[in-house]
């Protein structure tokens, strides 16, 4: 028999627990009659214009790779879209397509993360944010937020665990798991920090075209628009959550020349190109698919106004999600965990969503219900939540 075992492994894979989200999922899978608000998928099918796109660049015999950067046409087109939407100033040989933007991600903190080098990442924050970091050898600091404030980060935050090794600032707004966005006043006040202290700034944007209420008559914050940001930014975003375009895998990395250089050398070495069908997609998303993207994105506000509203009558307090597609009840009146609560509503109303803790420590006595699902589905789960919590509710009274 081999005497081989996991200490064989690295120790930085050793570290990182399985994904909170997916184990959920899988457990949903198994069972019937379940309404899962537990995964962040859009249930739109990809717009007809944008994969008769990619059907003719097939058709066409457009099957092998494209240039490593990507196609010339799509980073041009991205470059244009980020100036029309948010004045950044990008050349097409700043903009790199990339397998998702969780290539993106890992790409970058490879690029600029040294071992020790600490990246602060507020918290609760979608799971694979501090993985990557630490399979690049990096130090994960995590920055608590609180619903008293909307989950937003502050700069006041951040600077209490600045220290002498703090290398990146990490951001993710609107926020997967919270639905939170960033005002631009205060990010007006962490570019200050940032700038006094020498930071770096990694930015998933993945949820841009996807706000709401005020959030939206105010218009997206764009990290890199902020003044002095854009030279210390590596800006990423994609097309799977605006455009439903999840199993696509397209995404795109921004950077300034200094940086862009060194993700470029490991995505050529990583995966050679982007999927080239899905990179034509992609171009048409740019092209044509605004209507589309406007269209679910009113949807998914009817429905954000239904699960929230609904939420709050079954006596679930919960804030104001203004963006992506998720709100973040506080389940404590039911007293029980998070952990306690999704798994009893699952076992008991087979509706599935993922304990808050999973994002992170600030997530504890929450639990994040995806909205991107069906009215009817979202209106049944919504009873089925009502009498799960109703009846824990008087056993905590």
């Amino acid at each position: 028999m081999s005497n081989v075992s996991e200490s064989a492994l690295a120790q930085r894979v050793r570290v990182v627990p399985p994904s909170g989200i997916r184990r959920f999922f899988e457990i949903a899978a198994t069972m019937d009659d379940v309404i899962s608000l537990g995964i962040g998928e859009p249930d739109f099918v990809t717009p007809k214009g944008i994969i008769d796109a990619a059907i003719e660049s097939l058709r066409a015999g457009r099957t092998g790779y494209t240039a490593n950067a990507g196609l010339a046409a799509l980073r041009e087109r991205i470059a244009a879209h980020l100036a029309d939407l948010y004045a950044v100033q990008y050349s097409a040989k700043e903009v790199l397509i990339t397998v998702g933007v969780s290539e993106a991600l890992q790409l970058a903190m490879l690029a600029l993360l040294e071992p020790g080098d600490e990246i602060l990442i507020p918290e609760p924050c979608f799971v694979s944010y501090g993985p990557a970091a630490i399979f690049a050898g990096g130090k994960v600091v995590y920055v608590p937020t609180t619903a008293e404030r909307d989950f937003e980060v502050t700069a006041e935050d951040i600077e209490r665990y600045i220290t002498p090794r703090t290398k990146m600032l990490f951001l993710s707004y609107p926020s997967n798991p919270t639905g939170a966005v960033m005002r631009r006043s205060m990010m007006e006040e962490i570019a200050e920090l940032v700038i006094k202290n020498d930071l770096l700034v990694l930015s998933d944007e993945i949820y841009d075209q996807l706000t709401y209420g005020s959030a939206y008559r105010e218009g997206h914050v764009c990290v890199a628009s902020i003044e002095d940001l854009r030279e210390r930014t590596v800006l990423l975003g994609g097309f799977s959550k605006a455009y439903a375009m999840t199993g696509w895998r397209i995404g795109w990395a921004c950077a300034p020349e200094w940086v862009y250089g060194a993700i470029h050398k490991l995505h050529q070495y990583v995966v050679m190109s982007a999927p080239t069908m899905a990179q034509y997609a992609a171009v048409a998303a740019l092209d044509s698919g605004a209507k589309d993207v406007e269209r679910m994105r009113q949807a998914y506000d009817r429905r954000r106004r239904t699960i929230v509203d609904g939420l709050r009558a079954a006596g679930l307090a919960t804030f104001e999600p203004e963006g992506a597609f998720y709100c973040f009840p506080d389940i404590r009146s039911t007293g029980l965990s998070s952990e306690d609560f999704a798994q009893g509503l699952l076992a008991e109303e087979s509706v599935a969503v993922v304990p808050g803790d999973a994002f992170g420590p600030s997530g504890a006595g929450f639990v994040r219900c995806s909205y991107a699902t069906s009215l009817n589905k979202i209106e049944a789960a919504i009873e089925r939540i009502t009498r799960f919590a109703g009846r824990r509710q008087r056993t905590a009274a």
